[in-house]
């Protein structure tokens, strides 16, 4: 035993060295600084959590060979044509004598609309299916269906890719009510973001057509976003094909935007309307002769 270790021994347990050692441990500021939440979490960081939510999806999406996508948008609140019948039936049975219950017409009036719009839950997951099981091949995946990763719409197309045993991808987003992913997206392909603004680029990275459903302000915000960036040219022109003309031709009065000088009749052209899925696969056919780009 040398001297050192002679006085240590001497002095025996130092309970205020130990604590004072025990407090540098717990210290925040001790913590490895990938470990520290709570400073990955704090204002400081905000650009390095811009940065990994840019970072991470690509990560994954190289890893699984994503070449291209086809973003597709629409009502979150759509239901199956089913599910739709069942809680349209339901209403009017429980109304039974009540049939001037002005509460309940409202409910049953709204369940039939749900029912109305339920064909586009079919036909955005028939539009899914004939992208996912014509374009996608072994390690060269084109035209991956992309949705915001929610029900509704966003199922529906999922779905439609799940049918073709195909992959597809869901872009989740916290929200106040929590946004939980729809079951049919790839789990391996299945991202959550904080951020709008990351999650509206990772939309639009690989890209190479939107399909737009009937939908309220989420997909109306997304939907003139890229009609701006292409009128602009600040991304490459794709087609962005919008399906569902009854809806679309009340919703917005693009040529009334022609007349008062808002737009010029040529940015008409940066769109396409349509009814069917067969409709919008023959647009983005024709738009690439066939071909997924290289």
């Amino acid at each position: 035993m040398n001297a050192e270790q002679r006085h240590d021994a001497a002095d025996g347990p130092d309970p205020e060295r130990d604590a004072l050692s025990r407090a540098i441990s717990a210290s925040p500021s001790y913590r490895l600084a990938y470990e520290d939440l709570d400073f990955l979490g704090s204002d400081d960081l905000r650009p390095l959590r811009l940065q990994l939510e840019l970072a991470k999806p690509e990560h994954y999406l190289r890893q699984h060979y994503i070449q291209s996508t086809i973003v597709v948008f629409g009502s979150a609140r759509l239901l199956p044509p089913d599910q739709a019948r069942t809680q349209l039936d339901v209403l009017q049975q429980g109304a039974g004598g009540r049939a001037g219950d002005a509460a309940r017409q409202v409910e049953i009036a709204r369940a039939r609309k749900q029912l109305e719009y339920a064909r586009y839950y079919d036909e955005a997951r028939r539009f899914s299916e004939i992208v996912s099981r014509h374009f996608q091949q072994q390690h060269r995946r084109d035209f991956v269906v992309v949705t915001g990763g929610g029900p509704g719409i966003m199922e529906a197309a999922n779905r439609g890719a799940h049918d073709a045993g195909a992959h597809s991808i869901g872009l989740n987003i916290t929200l106040p009510r929590e946004q939980v992913p729809n079951p049919f997206i790839s789990p391996e392909l299945c991202f959550q973001f904080r951020y709008f603004a990351l999650r509206k680029m990772h939309f639009l990275l690989r890209a190479k057509g939107l399909v737009a459903f009937p939908g309220g302000y989420g997909t109306l915000d997304e939907l003139f976003e890229t009609l701006t960036l292409v009128q602009t040219g600040k991304i490459e022109p794709m087609p962005i094909v919008l399906v569902g003309e009854h809806f679309w031709r009340r919703l917005v009065d693009f040529d009334f935007l022609v007349e008062e000088g808002m737009i010029s009749r040529d940015d008409l052209k940066l769109f396409s309307v349509v009814d069917s899925a067969e409709e919008a696969v023959a647009v983005l056919r024709a738009f690439y002769n066939g071909v997924p780009p290289a």
